[in-house]
């Protein structure tokens, strides 16, 4: 569909049938943007999602939810006007439209015209995935699922699976008058497995998803995660406890990701920077890894969980290098931000809604690839950890510290993988441990889209992403 296709259908969704038009639009924002208001911009947004989960072999859940509102945003230096409605009546519009501009302390309306910006290519289908199955094969789709996984192995004593999809459109008129519309849909399917053997129950995980339709989710899929979530299961079943102290570790490729995005990516958004509270503050142009480390944040990526049309402030998203063969190379920017660093946006102005600030924030953001392959990194290794996959994590962006747990890992002897293990925390500082990056693979892969990120108090969906990776001198958390 087209740009233009798109603009109809967010314009008969949230303004035709309350009967707003561009003398309207104009009016509001004229209000948002009121002297002495430097920038502004109104957030239309309309939203439905479901879900539904298998417990003990039966669809026992369900739900559908339905939200809808406009976010009025007037700011003047630092300072921010954030007032909202979740009426589409044009007097309550116009209410939060003056209390948005409220931090302005004189000053009269004006209007500017509205005029459409017309966008390239979108990089997903604006259709909605909730009607692209009836309810009865969503419940067939999860207990396909649950056969499957039980078919695998007679150790697996509990499935729990989730199917969920949303259906977003947004609307955004600019300082500049700029109008921009997208329609974003999203699915996820996820799984979680129980086996047990000899009293002793161990968990694996997997599932996936991104801007498609439930139709997607097919029986290739279906079998591939069953497959990887009791593969992992039944791994965990053999682990032993992991040994402790510092050691070569070698990160697998795609959700393992999540340490660059964690204690790194955060470090490179413009907000931290500008308050000097990142690790890579003043660091702009500057080595901060390895030679041959190159990480980028891409909302551009076709179908992929964290990438957007425009971002929510109406820019076109981009792929954006942060960091080129080691050197700091940019950061991460909305509008605001960008403004006060004396730089232009990137197209990461992101919010969860519009009752919340827009802030920058990660869309896709992954290491490149390397030149090797993935078994000759592990064959390089005498000593060491491979974790191939990860659990939760924490990190500090001021210093870039983290902790996080890999949820399957295994011993590296004299190059070949051996035991597995368990309880394996890795410990250390992201731009220590990007320096330490001695060898990087050629099997780029991002995560298979489950991933949410949270910063103040607000949750957007993203990927994650790197090759296979040795990183020398991490410290391992273990119990031995």
């Amino acid at each position: 569909m087209s740009n233009q296709t798109t603009e109809a259908i967010t314009r008969s969704t949230m303004l035709d049938p309350y009967g707003i038009d561009e003398s309207d639009l104009q009016m509001m924002l004229g209000q948002v943007i009121s002297s002495p208001i430097e920038m502004g911009d109104i957030y239309f947004q309309t939203v439905e999602a479901e879900s539904w989960t298998l417990e003990d072999g039966l669809v026992k859940k369900s739900s559908y939810s339905s939200r809808q509102g406009v976010g009025f945003r007037s700011i003047l230096g630092e300072q921010t006007g954030l007032a909202y409605s979740e009426s589409f009546e044009k007097d309550a519009l116009m209410k939060a439209a003056k209390a948005a501009s409220s931090i302005a302390k004189s000053g009269k309306s004006g209007t500017l015209p509205i005029s459409t910006r017309n966008l390239d290519q979108p990089y997903y289908a604006p259709s909605n995935p909730i009607l692209s199955l009836d309810d009865q094969s969503k419940i067939n789709l999860l207990n396909k699922l649950d056969v499957k996984v039980r078919s695998l192995d007679s150790r697996v004593k509990e499935v729990v699976a989730s199917l969920a999809g949303s259906y977003g459109c947004v609307m955004i008129i600019d300082q500049e008058g700029k109008l921009s519309s997208d329609i974003r849909p999203m699915i996820r399917l996820s799984l979680s497995v129980i086996v047990e053997d000899n009293g002793r129950r161990e968990r694996g995980t997997s599932g996936g998803g991104g801007r498609l339709s439930y139709e997607s989710l097919n029986d290739e899929k279906i079998g591939q995660y069953a497959q990887e979530a009791v593969d992992q299961a039944l791994i965990n079943l053999e682990a032993k406890e992991a040994p402790a102290g510092e050691m070569t570790v070698v990160l697998g490729s795609g959700w393992p990701g999540v340490l660059i995005h964690e204690a790194i990516g955060h470090g490179l958004e413009g907000d931290f920077n500008r308050k000097k509270t990142s690790a890579f503050s003043g660091l702009m142009g500057e080595m901060v890894a390895s030679p041959i480390c190159n990480i980028v944040d891409d909302g551009t990526i076709p179908e992929a969980r964290g990438s957007l049309n425009i971002d929510d402030e109406g820019n076109a998203t981009e792929r954006t290098v942060l960091i080129e063969n080691g050197k700091l190379c940019n950061y991460m920017q909305d509008n605001l931000n960008a403004k006060l660093m004396n730089t232009k946006s990137t197209g990461n102005g992101r919010r969860e809604s519009y009752s919340s600030q827009t802030i920058p924030r990660m869309t896709n953001t992954f290491m490149l690839a390397g030149n090797h392959e993935h078994e000759e990194i592990i064959q390089s290794v005498d000593k060491g950890i491979y974790a191939k996959n990860f659990g939760g994590g924490q990190v500090d962006i001021t210093s870039g510290k983290f902790v996080f747990s890999a949820s399957e890992a295994y011993l590296i002897e004299k190059g070949k993988l051996t035991t597995p293990v368990k309880g394996a925390m890795l410990i250390g500082d992201g731009p220590s441990a990007l320096r330490q990056v001695s060898m990087i693979g050629n099997d780029l892969a991002l995560d298979p889209g489950v991933g949410n990120c949270g910063k103040d108090g607000q949750t957007v969906p993203v990927n994650v992403g790197q090759p296979t990776m040795r990183i020398e001198k991490l410290t391992v958390g273990g119990t031995t």
